[in-house]
């Protein structure tokens, strides 16, 4: 009764995009309470300046950088500036994987857990990433880029980066080039594989 309740109070502007492994909010923080329901690990990404409060702690954060909270913190959700509140449900299915794990270079690690790691994704125009491989994630772009892609057994498409709104992306395995003329970035939630994950 109380979670209907509680996705009520949310309007459809403030959930964008919700799924059985994440939920995300722009500019409300419905997780910030550790007794909060289905909120597990907790994920906020600064669009704007925003200040974060947790306990005794306060945080400036420009946009792109990130602040992760256990299950059992809470912290007060900004009072101004755009951000990113990713929930991961404390219950959600196994974690998709492809067949082959290739970790992918040129990025910049900001968070690693036993579960999930959060990286900037960076690629300047006119460069490559090998081939690579991603499992399940949830992708927060933060400028527009123009990129193409060689997906295992496909072939190669042209992608258009939308900044500020989330995706959730499907394991895949591919190479990318930044064709467009500003540099690809962006902030990514990935699961770890289950095999990896648990060790």
């Amino acid at each position: 009764m109380f979670e209907l309740l509680f996705a009520a109070v949310l309007t459809a502007n403030q959930i964008v995009l919700d799924n059985e492994y994440v939920r995300v909010t722009r500019d409300v923080a419905p997780c910030a309470s550790a007794s909060a329901p289905d909120c597990g690990q907790r994920v906020v990404v600064a669009l704007d300046e925003i200040e974060l409060v947790s306990g005794d702690l306060r945080r400036r954060l420009i946009r792109g950088d990130i602040a992760v909270f256990a299950p059992g913190e809470s912290y007060e959700a900004p009072v101004a500036g755009g951000f990113f509140e990713v929930a991961i449900k404390s219950r959600h299915p196994p974690v998709l994987s492809p067949a082959e794990i290739i970790p992918a270079d040129k990025n910049a690690m900001r968070y690693d857990s036993d579960t999930f790691f959060v990286f900037e994704e960076r690629l300047a125009p006119g460069d490559t990433r090998p081939r690579h491989s991603h499992s399940q994630r949830v992708v927060l772009q933060l400028n527009a880029a123009r990129l193409e892609q060689w997906l295992d057994g496909q072939a190669p498409i042209f992608v258009e980066t939308i900044p500020d709104r989330p995706t959730f992306s499907p394991p895949v395995i591919h190479i990318v080039k930044n064709v467009g003329d500003t540099p690809l970035r962006g902030i990514v939630i990935e699961f770890k594989p289950e095999s990896t994950a648990s060790k």
